[in-house]
């Protein structure tokens, strides 16, 4: 399933647009309200957590596809259209759709002053109840306790994928603070689903889901394909331990008397398929690996990755490094980032993304001074992309899932991708 066509919805967002971002539910619940309440009419899952958000959700919308079920997923960012945000079983939301919904939503989202992402997220809950649907898998955008998809009323399992620092201008300084806001996506009643966390967070997701009424369950990593675990459509070792969130929130629905054959799961994971995760594309003949890590957990997990496919021999002084395509957003951790994805020998194309400010070179190397002559300014993706093109490892694409969208357009037809379908190449 390939992305959808752009659709341009900017004079219907433009006035909740100078809002930002704030975050809150009584803006949204009294909205939903006067629009009808559509989210009581589809019972939901919600997903959480710093990464791994998407591909959790991909994960189990694949597995409730699999079992037959009428399954829609609501996501965010997009990477080219507003269309990916919202899928209805295996199709995009229309775009002429989209349009007429946020329309007949924008009077309801100017008398409560809702958000872009709310006005959005309230038109997608109506389009999903419109759709006739069984469940819908409901990716949080930011944080959680605050977010606007936590205004659904009946979300009946929520998965954690891993959290670390990120978005600390709106949920805290600390690491505990961040799991807190996060952790606050947990209600009475519901059953919670997290892979392995670092102490600290741990220590909040117990506690938040004692006080809350949760019955939160642990999950280990899945087994790799060569200790015998099921193959999956999404590359990467850190794949397994999503996959297991995902199988975790599976099986607690099943135990709610959803009809999920047990060979629906192992189906659909191994159908699961969503662009910009260790995937392999092509720019003029030559391959370049995209990967959406934006802040320093992502991109530790990313060199970790690169690592155990290509890994780095220290003794090879003068060896041509690898070459990295990155946009950093301003509000990112830009030289934490560079020091999790760059090795010794690597250089870095830095590009401004349009619209949004962004790292530029002099300022990270006035952070990180070592890296003085490795960081190159480019004007645009397509100069970035001209220069990834020079003989050594696998370039990369990352830093913001912005930037992979720009640079969609000027990537080979996959049709036309050496080595054939999307996957991960070492």
């Amino acid at each position: 399933m390939g992305l959808p066509d752009p659709v341009d919805l900017d004079d219907v967002l433009a006035p909740c647009a100078p809002r930002g971002i704030v975050l809150g539910l009584d803006r949204m619940r009294a909205a939903l309200a006067e629009g009808g309440d559509p989210a009581r009419h589809v019972p939901a899952v919600q997903v959480a957590g710093t990464n791994g958000k998407g591909s959790i959700a991909t994960f189990l919308h694949a597995i409730l596809q699999a079992a037959g079920l009428r399954a829609g997923v609501y996501r965010s960012p997009h990477l080219r259209s507003w269309r990916e945000r919202i899928q209805l079983g295996d199709q995009w939301v229309e775009g002429e759709t989209l349009r007429a919904d946020l329309n007949r939503w924008r009077p309801i989202g100017e008398r409560h002053g809702l958000t872009v992402f709310e006005l959005f997220t309230a038109a997608a809950m109506d389009r999903f109840a419109r759709s006739n649907l069984d469940l819908v898998v409901l990716e949080v955008g930011l944080g959680g306790r605050l977010d606007a998809t936590t205004a659904h009323p009946d979300r009946r399992v929520v998965g954690f994928g891993p959290i670390g620092l990120d978005h600390r201008e709106f949920l805290g300084d600390t690491l505990a603070a961040i799991a807190g806001e996060k952790a606050g996506v947990m209600a009475p009643g519901q059953v919670a689903i997290s892979g392995p966390q670092s102490p600290q967070v741990a220590e909040v997701l117990e506690r938040e889901a004692s006080l809350r009424g949760a019955r939160l369950r642990w999950v280990s990593p899945l087994p790799g394909e060569e200790a015998g675990g099921v193959p999956l459509g999404l590359p990467g070792t850190f794949q397994r331990g999503n996959a297991a969130v995902a199988l975790g929130m599976a099986r607690s629905l099943i135990e709610q008397g959803w009809p999920i054959p047990e060979e629906a799961m192992e189906r659909g994971l191994g159908r699961a398929r969503w662009p910009g995760r260790l995937e392999r594309r092509a720019f003029q003949g030559r391959e370049v690996l995209l990967d959406g890590a934006h802040n320093p957990p992502g991109a530790a997990a990313l060199r970790r990755e690169l690592d155990q496919r290509q890994p780095a021999d220290p003794a090879m002084e003068g060896a041509a490094g690898r070459r990295w395509l990155l946009a950093i957003q301003r509000h990112k951790e830009g030289p934490a980032l560079l020091d999790a994805l760059l090795g010794a020998n690597d250089r870095a194309a830095i590009v401004a993304l349009a619209d949004l400010p962004c790292w530029s070179v002099e300022a990270l190397e006035e952070a990180r001074p070592h890296l003085r002559g490795r960081l190159l300014a480019v004007a645009d993706p397509a100069s970035g992309l001209q220069w990834l093109r020079a003989e050594g490892p696998l370039p990369v694409v990352a830093g913001s899932l912005h930037l992979l969208g720009e640079i969609w357009p000027l990537l080979d037809p996959p049709d036309d991708q050496i080595g054939g379908r999307i996957g991960f190449l070492g």
